[in-house]
């Protein structure tokens, strides 16, 4: 019995003690208190908001944190003190018992940010944003874990559909705590920031009220001063203040947890500073970020089963719009070989062999040949493959790359690329010599995805007369299709693949 105690104590000093820790915004969990600050919706007694309605309410949610089985768990939307309690007492009748909780106190705001725990809490500090505004506080918690303390802050910046402006102010009020604490201080960013782990990228013109600058971007720092995101090498040799956000963690097809009538979001984000790679204290346990998404948070059409309110009338079903994120820490010292892809270096002729990967496929020094507002074709050797990429964020004309691809995709006899990851970016070059510049031959499948500049022709019934030969034509802004009869002189086209080789125009 001896040995077999002195084995296992073994055991855990060499793995290290492990926490999970995950982000769960629940959709407004009122309770049945009527205190003037709930929504319409959430009135004690009407819409069939009634005791009964939200004690489903809060099994199912409960049965999600369960399941979940988080050592700690930041909670967005919980109305207030009371409802946490409740939820509590709802988790221990589920069998999980979360004896520690922690939550802000923002007056005449409906709904709080919070935090469950298995683990005692030492200090819990509300960071105000803005007193005036309705601007949710930030929380503070801090843990000490094996005599090393931890920090988490939970977080509900303002809607999308606000300016980017008020997300920017959340961001400053927590940099600035952050820059107050010892460089060497292990913390963990969590909750719904409303934002992409890419928003530079795609914010929108009506609410880009700060000349670009992004809060979780640009004053987080998950982006470099070159314009590309933070990855894991980099935050390890840095010394300056940067975060990598764990969404880089996972291939680009499924970087979401919110999906709004089809569009697809990662409001919800981990983001770890440069101490959680540090080999000292608590670290990050590599690729293990994940969202969690059993299949009774989903309906069939494939939605997810958000808390059903029709007809202004709570049904007593679903859980919430958001699926939780969840995270794996450890006191061992950060690895970049442990865990994740399996992965091989290639070349784009072999993404044309199969239209599924078994393995991720490393592609050194790929030059993006063109690039659209969403995607880009890329290109190797000045004489080998071209390849088109959907959804190519964060790629630029005339730069080249390192990239892992994850996924491949036939789209009607289209190769494509679907699923990605930057690993290095190099300085821009000139790609003029990776233009395809022989003759056109519809009937070489090779030609699939080349880019051609400075085609002319004339344009009749959808199809381009160049000399003796003409050639079927598509112009993806059907705006811009020419009429018949036109003489055209275009700059830059793509002989793309639809049920037979095709020029495509972009612009």
């Amino acid at each position: 019995m001896h040995k077999l105690l002195l084995s296992l104590l073994s055991t855990l000093y060499l793995n290290g003690l492990e926490l999970k820790i995950a982000s769960y915004n629940v959709e407004n969990l009122f309770d049945m208190q009527r205190n003037g600050t709930e929504y319409d919706d959430y009135i004690p007694q009407k819409h069939n908001w009634t005791r009964t309605i939200f004690q489903k309410k809060l099994l199912n949610i409960s049965e999600v944190i369960c399941d979940v089985n988080a050592d700690i768990i930041g909670l967005q939307e919980i109305e207030n003190r009371n409802t946490v309690k409740k939820l509590q007492q709802a988790l221990r009748k589920v069998g999980c018992n979360y004896k520690y909780f922690a939550i802000t106190n923002k007056k005449r705001s409906a709904t709080q940010v919070a935090l469950l725990s298995k683990i005692p809490i030492v200090t819990t500090k509300e960071i105000e944003v803005n007193r005036k505004l309705h601007y949710r506080p930030i929380l503070e918690s801090k843990f000490m874990i094996e005599g090393k303390a931890l920090y988490i802050y939970v977080n509900h910046w303002t809607s999308k559909h606000s300016p980017e402006s008020r997300r920017v102010i959340s961001a400053k009020v927590l940099a600035r705590r952050l820059k107050m604490l010892k460089e060497s201080t292990d913390y963990i960013l969590l909750g719904d920031f409303n934002s992409n782990y890419n928003e530079y990228l795609h914010l929108k013109k009506e609410h880009n009220d700060t000349h670009g600058l992004v809060g979780i971007n640009h004053i987080l720092k998950t982006v470099m001063e070159g314009g590309q995101l933070v990855h894991k090498k980099e935050i390890q040799q840095s010394k300056r203040f940067l975060h990598y956000n764990l969404w880089l963690e996972l291939p680009s097809f499924q970087r979401w947890s919110h999906n709004f009538y089809g569009l697809k979001q990662g409001l919800d984000a981990i983001i770890l500073p440069k101490s959680m790679f540090d080999a000292k204290g608590i670290n990050y346990l590599n690729n293990s970020f994940q969202v969690f998404k059993p299949k009774y948070l989903f309906h069939k059409k494939g939605y997810i089963y958000r808390w059903q309110y029709r007809k202004k009338r709570h049904l007593g079903e679903g859980y919430s719009d958001h699926l939780p994120i969840v995270a794996t820490f450890s006191t061992t010292p950060y690895r970049f070989d442990r865990g994740g892809f399996t992965m091989r270096y290639g070349t784009i002729a072999q993404l044309y062999k199969a239209d599924n990967l078994p393995t991720p496929l490393f592609l050194k020094d790929v030059k993006v040949i063109l690039k659209t507002k969403h995607h880009a074709i890329i290109k190797q050797r000045k004489k080998g493959r071209a390849i088109f990429v959907y959804g190519a964020e964060g790629l630029e004309e005339g730069i080249a790359y390192d990239i892992v691809v994850e996924k491949v995709k036939n789209y009607h006899g289209l190769h494509e690329i679907v699923g990605f990851r930057i690993e290095h970016q190099y300085k821009k070059e000139n790609i003029e010599a990776y233009y395809f510049n022989e003759a056109l031959n519809f009937d070489n499948r090779a030609l699939e995805n080349e880019v051609v500049k400075s085609l002319e022709g004339l344009y009749n019934s959808n199809r381009l007369e160049i000399g003796e030969h003409t050639y079927p034509i598509y112009f993806k802004n059907r705006a811009s299709r020419p009429k018949d009869g036109s003489y055209l002189k275009l700059k830059k086209v793509q002989i793309g693949y639809y049920n037979g080789l095709q020029l495509v125009v972009w612009e």
